[in-house]
């Protein structure tokens, strides 16, 4: 059955390793034979150094803003090029939608949220089967993995628990979270799937759309 798949991947996979991206781009090109696919970008530690180097200089929050959603559209032309997608990337969900091809690369849009937004916007307006959430860490943790060793996988979490976790709203470029507020508020109201993994292993991902057994977070809608 073909499918409409959303995946973010986050700018934290963007590290510039060779191997990763050779089988990511056949991991891809594989799945759009079958599947149409859309990839939005996160900015990652390229947009990070730029944010806090104008905070630094006293830039305003909404210029930073602006800053990082450059250095996604930057990370999703280097993508795009690498998987001979799309050679323009949209600066609007519209955009990418208008585009009608079977694998399609983007970014960020405007100030005021995260690419995790921007992939939940696209997954709600194309009526997608699945939003992938893919960063560095396995899923949804009760807190920072990289920060607690003991840290606790959730193998599923509700919305409103995913709310409780993630109820730091959107507050300024740069932030670190695992989903910020409001994606959570589009996961809310929308009907899509949402699973949040590790983007880097690749043979978990291919099984979490195949809806086989996955390391990571299903988000369920009730409860």
């Amino acid at each position: 059955m073909t499918m409409k798949l959303v995946i973010a991947l986050g700018g934290s996979l963007i590290d510039f390793d060779e191997d990763y991206f050779e089988r990511l781009k056949r991991f891809l090109k594989d799945l759009s034979k079958d599947h149409r696919i859309y990839v939005v970008v996160g900015g990652g530690e390229i947009a990070r150094k730029y944010i806090d180097f104008g905070r630094k200089l006293g830039l305003e929050e909404e210029i930073l803003d602006w800053i990082g959603i450059f250095a996604t559209r930057l990370n999703a032309k280097l993508v795009s090029s690498i998987l001979g997608a799309n050679e323009e990337i949209p600066r609007s969900v519209e955009d990418a939608v208008k585009l009608d091809k079977g694998l399609v690369v983007m970014g960020g849009t405007t100030p005021g949220h995260s690419t995790d937004t921007v992939a939940a916007e696209l997954a709600e307006k194309i009526s997608a089967d699945l939003l992938i959430i893919a960063t560095d860490v396995d899923g949804i943790y009760d807190k920072d993995p990289k920060m607690h060793p003991d840290a606790r996988l959730f193998g599923e979490v509700s919305v409103d628990k995913l709310q409780e976790i993630c109820k730091k709203p959107w507050t300024r470029a740069g932030d670190r979270v695992i989903i910020d507020g409001p994606a959570v508020e589009v996961i809310k109201r929308s009907g899509f799937d949402v699973i949040v993994l590790n983007g880097k292993d690749l043979e978990n991902l291919g099984r979490a759309i195949r809806r086989e057994k996955f390391r990571g977070t299903k988000i369920r809608r009730e409860g």
